[in-house]
């Protein structure tokens, strides 16, 4: 395959597109385990999650 005069901008792009998707997904990684350790000292501290209740529960 051969990707003419332009071959090292579109490499070079290819790579930053891969080095920034993958950034985002160390970030989510991350974030998600944030999120779930501050669930999980909420809950601990005995906040419950108001999504946890039906509509029947509703009083």
């Amino acid at each position: 395959m051969s990707l003419g005069p332009y071959a090292s901008f579109i490499i070079t792009s290819y790579v930053l597109v891969a080095a920034v998707v993958l950034l985002l997904i160390v970030w989510i990684a991350i974030d998600h385990r944030r999120v779930r350790a501050r669930l999980h000292a909420l809950e601990q501290a005995g906040v419950g999650r108001r999504s946890g209740r039906g509509a029947t529960d509703l009083k």
